[in-house]
């Protein structure tokens, strides 16, 4: 039986402007526990951020967390997938482009993402990367 995005993906996107800073992107990605935002122009997404972005392209080179955009260090242009789209096709693209996470869009709107840690938990709820992915509850220690 075809498993579909729809059945595996986190729904619900959370989002930044190309404008925001990425100390903001970053205290968004820490308050909601999650590892990327969605750099998104209204209702168009104009990349992925992660926070080894954050990390790579901008704190390692010394650039201050409160000038640097959003749009100037994320992945731009991303690829996408529809709910609709077979897992198979995730996993593909996933090994192709050696990307982690690919937005899920329906509509022309973001409705969520498709993680690694998502097919992982899919294909097999008991292994490393599974637990691992799983969500945990935030961190409010930080």
């Amino acid at each position: 039986m075809t498993q579909y995005v729809k059945d595996v993906m986190t729904p619900g996107v959370v989002a930044v402007r190309p404008d925001a800073s990425i100390a903001e992107a970053a205290q968004l990605m820490r308050t909601q526990d999650i590892g990327d935002v969605v750099v998104a122009d209204g209702e168009r997404i104009v990349g992925v951020l992660t926070d080894r972005d954050i990390t790579v392209r901008a704190v390692a080179d010394g650039r201050h967390p409160q000038a640097v955009s959003a749009a100037s260090v994320c992945t731009p242009d991303p690829l996408i997938l529809a709910p609709d789209d077979p897992v198979s096709t995730a996993a593909r693209l996933m090994r192709d482009q050696a990307v982690r996470r690919i937005p899920v869009v329906e509509d022309g709107l973001p409705v969520g993402v498709v993680s690694l840690g998502d097919l992982a938990e899919a294909r097999d709820p008991e292994s490393a990367l599974a637990g691992i992915s799983r969500r945990a509850e935030p961190d409010e220690r930080a």
